[in-house]
């Protein structure tokens, strides 16, 4: 149960870095508002999984699915470039976030 609330966490973690974004440097009521709920979403679900998680490996997979959807909607939602060479590393943070699942137990 902890890795499904740490991936929930991960997602949240994405909707708040695209939500800065979109509060234009917090001058916008509702976006900044949606941005911290998510931030704190993020946060108390990534407290809830490390009950039972090793922090480094939650730490790590938690960062990793933020950066990997923070960076993919980037592309997908403010035309960032989405050269091989971007897409080669964000594929190597996959492999990492995968490595980690597969080398820790589960609680």
């Amino acid at each position: 149960m902890a890795w499904y609330v740490l991936v929930i966490a991960g997602i949240f973690e994405v909707g708040w870095a695209v939500g800065l974004k979109y509060t234009e440097g917090f001058t916008r009521l509702w976006p900044t508002v949606g941005t911290a709920a998510a931030l704190f979403a993020s946060m108390a679900l990534l407290g809830i999984a490390l009950r039972d998680l090793p922090l480094g490996t939650a730490y790590a997979v938690w960062t990793g699915i933020g950066t990997i959807g923070t960076a993919l909607l980037g592309m997908l939602l403010f035309r960032e470039p989405a050269t091989v060479m971007r897409l080669l590393c964000i594929s190597l943070i996959v492999i990492g976030i995968v490595g980690l699942k597969v080398v820790t137990p589960d609680p």
